[in-house]
């Protein structure tokens, strides 16, 4: 290819050669000088090939390039080649991805969303510094530090990255609240705001004790161990263990929980890599529930710790696991920390159930591939139909009691439940999943708190309050204007999830979760074959 500047002039035909020797004598010098100064051309260097790329690229790339990035990006596109596991977290990162992890993180301790552009307070937490200082379920944070923060574009990671903060910092917000008379100013000052893995525990029936967690934190085992306490005491016999959506968390939390209903000795899980020996975990012993009929719920959310609860569980013949096939991973992490405050990642083993599965799904086609397994899943028909997963006999193993489990891909239950499909759903799916119900909830929350605050718990809230007629056709007339319009003849079954839904969200809008699980467990379908079961 040539390139022209100008205009061509009459050629020297033995300019070339003058050019040759030019260049010859230039590279020669180079090297001398470059010899001379102790820094070598890149070609001359070692056969360490990073450091020389990332030098190269920074002194001589068409634009100018932070060593940072450079650093970042080098070692993310490395990690990526690895598995979908092993990231790279910087910085700005670091805290959002440990601090659930950790059981806690440090700032005013209020759950919110972004309403309308706008900062809404759900639900102060509970004996934190917001609570403390007086506010309340649906005050709007207008100003952060002065800044005005209502009605603009803000992210909810920038918000709570102006609400946390060092604990015995001050931050002042200025609140909207309805009837307040005007704006509130206040001055909080940051606490450590602990944060919970579990969701909630209760009674479901009379012997049944229900306990659904989001994760395993640095404090699940604790929050587990004084739930079978308290549910014990309340006359537990069985128990739902509710793990889906449960992404995992540390290995150590899904070892303690799984020694919560195992006998001493009880294989649950056991490690190895190749520069990793093997490790094995058993059961200690002094769990709180090593008897009574237990069920593990599941779905394609629950992975990582999650999956060794589960396949310790179903492994042993301890109890059943119910719903759908689990994510699948079954590889162990390591975290390296960095000086600036960023970490990495790195798969250094991988876990294998006590019949020795490893419930690691593939991923050698990349990871668009691996992360489009739900979408696979759907097409291929497997959460209507189990049939439709085909294991071969090599991923083919037999617990004690003789019950046939298999590896290779997630932990398949003992009782499948496929998704719900059902024509007459069609009208409460959308709405669901344009949000309207939830919206809808929270504005009728919002407009009547002063009323809905007489209900002080779950059970004077579930007998109490009802989804009127008037309220129903209020929603269906807001679902209308949203584009969702009710068509159809048979919405028996679509109006009455909706009405619970919407009792269920209200419910959480003022009592948090204890208000929302128990309304919303009464129309799940795996739930109730959970509790059928155990009857």
């Amino acid at each position: 290819m040539r390139y022209l500047c100008g205009m061509e002039r009459k050629r020297n035909p033995y300019l070339p050669i003058w050019f040759a020797l030019v260049l010859i004598g230039g590279i020669i010098l180079g090297i001398f000088l470059a010899s001379r100064s102790g820094r070598l051309l890149p070609f001359q260097q070692s056969a360490d090939k990073l450091p020389q790329v990332l030098e190269y690229i920074q002194d001589n790339y068409v634009d100018t390039l932070s060593r940072t990035i450079l650093e970042e990006k080098a070692i993310s596109g490395l990690l990526e080649k690895l598995d979908p596991h092993s990231v790279y977290i910087s910085a700005e990162e670091f805290h959002d991805a440990n601090d659930p992890l950790l059981g806690s993180f440090e700032g005013i301790g209020v759950q919110f969303r972004m309403e309308s552009d706008t900062i809404t307070v759900i639900n102060p937490v509970t004996g934190g510094p917001s609570e403390k200082l007086g506010i309340r379920s649906g005050d709007r944070i207008v100003k952060i530090n002065g800044e005005n923060v209502a009605s603009k574009k803000i992210s909810t990671t920038d918000v709570m990255r102006k609400l946390k903060g060092p604990k015995g910092t001050e931050v002042n917000v200025t609140i909207f609240r309805r009837g307040g008379g005007g704006l509130l100013d206040f001055t909080i000052t940051r606490d450590v705001i602990p944060t919970y893995s579990m969701d909630i525990a209760y009674m479901v029936k009379p012997g049944i004790g229900y306990i659904r967690l989001n994760t395993f934190s640095a404090t699940t085992h604790d929050e587990v161990h004084n739930a079978l306490e308290k549910l014990k005491g309340d006359g537990m016999k069985n128990l739902i263990l509710d793990l889906r959506g449960n992404g995992g968390g540390y290995l150590q939390a899904a070892i303690d929980v799984s020694n919560e209903f195992l006998p001493k000795g009880t294989l649950i899980v056991y490690t190895e890599g190749m520069h990793h020996k093997k490790e094995i975990f058993k059961s200690e012993g002094d769990g709180l529930f090593e008897k009574g009929k237990l069920i593990v719920m599941i779905d394609d959310g629950s992975a990582s710790a999650s999956e060794i609860l589960a396949g310790a569980i179903q492994d042993n013949d301890r109890g059943t696991i119910l719903g759908r096939r689990s994510f699948g991973k079954g590889l162990v992490q390591e975290q390296l920390p960095f000086k600036d405050g960023s970490a990495l990642r790195l798969t250094v083993a991988r876990y294998y159930t006590p019949t020795g599965r490893c419930i690691q799904r593939p991923y050698k086609d990349g990871l668009d591939a691996y992360n489009s397994d739900y979408m696979h899943r759907f097409i291929d028909g497997e959460l209507e139909n189990p049939d439709s997963i085909k294991f071969p006999d090599s991923l083919k193993y037999k617990t004690p009691g003789g019950k046939t489990v298999f590896g290779g891909g997630g932990i398949m239950p003992d009782i499948y439940i496929p998704i719900e499909k059902d024509s007459t759903l069609r009208y409460y799916t959308l709405c669901i999943n344009k949000g309207l119900v939830y919206q809808w909830a929270f504005d009728y929350t919002d407009r009547n708190r002063a009323r809905l605050l007489r209900y002080r718990n779950v059970d004077q809230f579930d007998q109490s309050f009802i989804i009127t007629d008037a309220m129903f056709t209020d929603f269906m007339r807001y679902a209308e204007k949203k584009g969702v319009k009710r068509q159809g003849r048979d919405l028996t079954k679509s109006d009455h999830y909706i009405r619970t839904m919407l009792k269920a969200y209200i419910g959480r809008n003022l009592l948090d979760n204890e208000g929302f699980f128990p309304i919303l467990n009464t129309i799940d379908p795996a739930f109730n074959k959970a509790v059928e079961t155990l009857k």
